[in-house]
């Protein structure tokens, strides 16, 4: 059977994939009956004209012969999968662990699961099902939970989140399509396959963290949830036991850290035991809210969803060469209030999957690096995140500190807001965002928003909603690894974005996959250890 990717088909914005399918048999110059199947390879929008927007597609036609030579039209003999090889040979004399269900750790342990390794997963958090609970009721009534909220708990930080997958890691070893494939197995919706960029939905996402953890225990998996790793012991270099919260201690040969940016404990504790880290630059700000329609009007020419909420991406050098840069842009989402600490105060943002909340959302962050605290020590990074948390938490007296955008350019207090409402997940009030951030931050703030105003037509309106702090956009350390994926201490294992190697659900799940093939190519699973 041979794969026929007629690609650059473009529609008007009233046609569906059927005129896609057809046109695409018409460029191939075939006729129906000749093939087999069919399916969408990509979906996209080009908006770049405005009076004339276009969906584009890319269809596959499976046929058993093709000898013609079409533009656009590209056969493939054979279509590539992600593969990999079960060659170690070495015993493992105890089973590995996972720490964390993030994406990171949830496509190792799920790997591991499938062939026979029989991982032991250690969460901080609850279930996905009770930490949503959890979370809502910390969003009403503002009692922190501090091992279980947006940040800590099954699936991550990415839990609460617009469920984005698109990345721009390059892929020769197909994993990009294995974690989309395995989202659609475990319950996601077909189109993440092929849209140009997909997204779940933090609705779903919940669903699939459940099924993929059924599906881990059904493969002789074992999971410890409200437990978090308290220590480690090595000999030699060697990692040979880890300590939890409960006071249980288990012998492993292999630890995976897959951590979350947030565990700052953890990441304490681990240097503390002479793991070796050092900074990363790393950018915090605000959290921005402007009505999606405002944002449809500019992206499309017209307010209405015909073509899904519309989402931006800007980046912009400053004046003093500082970069401002959107991030995880939610269209139709929600900011959520993502503390994990006492006295702290974080904002994110989420979107469920229909994307039909009233405003879009960004984080609107400035890069920063050790130069900026002036200090080089690998955790100062975490320090200065929590002294802006704090200074959040104090101006809001223990709620969200929201500012207008004209106030924040004028440094004074909001006191009403404009025709813009948040859509907050937690308590909120009006303040002056001015006193939470050193100076370089507010002036870059500015100039990028003002910026960012002349390319997206509303966009540095005065009343524009702001809201503090955004400071865990990523990781700002990073756990050194060797090429063969471990510490300084052998058998340990960072991987994910609390690690420092990935940015994002799907970058961080592939993380996950190349611990499970480092394993893989060292250790042969031993069934007697289940």
């Amino acid at each position: 059977m041979i794969l026929l990717q007629v690609s650059n088909i473009k529609l008007n914005i009233n046609q569906d994939e059927q005129n896609a399918y057809k046109k695409a048999l018409k460029t191939a110059g075939i006729s129906e009956q000749e093939v087999k199947k069919w399916k969408i390879l990509k979906y996209s929008v080009d908006a770049r004209n405005k009076s004339q927007i276009s969906k584009v597609y890319s269809i596959g036609l499976y046929v058993e012969s093709y000898h013609k030579s079409r533009k656009n039209v590209l056969a493939i003999q054979e279509e590539k999968y992600y593969s990999y090889k079960l060659s170690g040979n070495k015993p493992m004399n105890h089973r590995p662990i996972v720490i964390g269900f993030g994406p990171a750790g949830m496509f190792a342990a799920y790997l591991l699961a499938m062939n026979g390794f029989a991982p032991i997963i250690i969460e901080r958090g609850d279930t996905v099902e009770n930490r949503s609970r959890i979370v809502e009721e910390f969003w009403e009534n503002g009692e922190l939970n501090l091992n279980c909220n947006v940040q800590f708990g099954e699936g991550g930080a990415g839990t609460f989140s617009d469920g984005k997958l698109n990345t721009g890691i390059k892929d020769k070893e197909n994993r990009i399509r294995f974690v989309l494939e395995t989202f659609v197995k475990f319950g996601a919706n077909e189109r993440i396959l092929y849209d140009a960029k997909p997204h779940i939905g933090t609705d779903v996402l919940k669903k699939i963290v459940s099924n993929m953890r059924k599906y881990i225990i059904e493969k002789g998996g074992t999971f410890y949830f409200n437990t978090s790793l308290a220590d480690i012991s090595y000999n030699n270099n060697k990692l040979c036991k880890i300590h939890l919260s409960n006071h249980k201690v288990i012998e492993t040969d292999i630890c995976i850290l897959a951590i979350g940016h947030s565990a700052r404990d953890t990441f304490h504790m681990l240097y503390e035991k002479g793991v070796h880290m050092e900074q990363k630059p790393f950018a915090l700000g605000v959290r921005i809210e402007h009505k999606q329609t405002m944002i449809n009007k500019s992206q499309y020419g017209f307010e209405d969803g015909r073509l899904g909420a519309a989402n931006y991406k800007l980046t912009y050098k400053t004046s003093k060469n500082r970069g401002v840069y959107s991030f995880c842009m939610c269209p139709g989402g929600y900011v959520v209030d993502s503390s994990s600490e006492d006295n702290g105060k974080v904002v994110n943002g989420m979107s469920y999957s229909k994307r039909d909340g009233c405003n879009a959302n960004s984080a609107m962050v400035v890069t920063v690096t050790s130069d900026d605290f002036c200090n080089h020590h690998p955790l100062a990074g975490i320090a200065y995140q929590r002294e802006l948390e704090n200074r959040a938490y104090e101006l809001g007296e223990g709620k969200i500190p929201v500012q207008i955008y004209s106030d924040f350019k004028n440094n004074v207090s909001t006191t009403k807001l404009g025709s813009i409402i948040p859509q907050i997940k937690g308590k909120y009030k009006l303040t002056n965002l001015n006193t939470i951030f050193p100076k370089y931050i507010v002036e870059a703030l500015i100039e990028g928003i003002d910026y960012f105003g002349k390319k997206i037509d509303g966009f540095s309106n005065e009343d524009v909603v702001l809201s503090a702090v955004e400071t865990r956009t990523s990781s700002p350390v990073r756990i050194i690894r060797n090429d063969d994926f471990e510490t300084n201490i052998a058998g340990l294992m960072p991987a994910g974005e609390g690690a420092g190697y990935a940015g994002g659900i799907t970058s961080a799940a592939i993380d996950g996959m190349k611990m499970f093939e480092q394993i893989a190519k060292t250790y042969q699973p031993q069934k007697e250890l289940l």
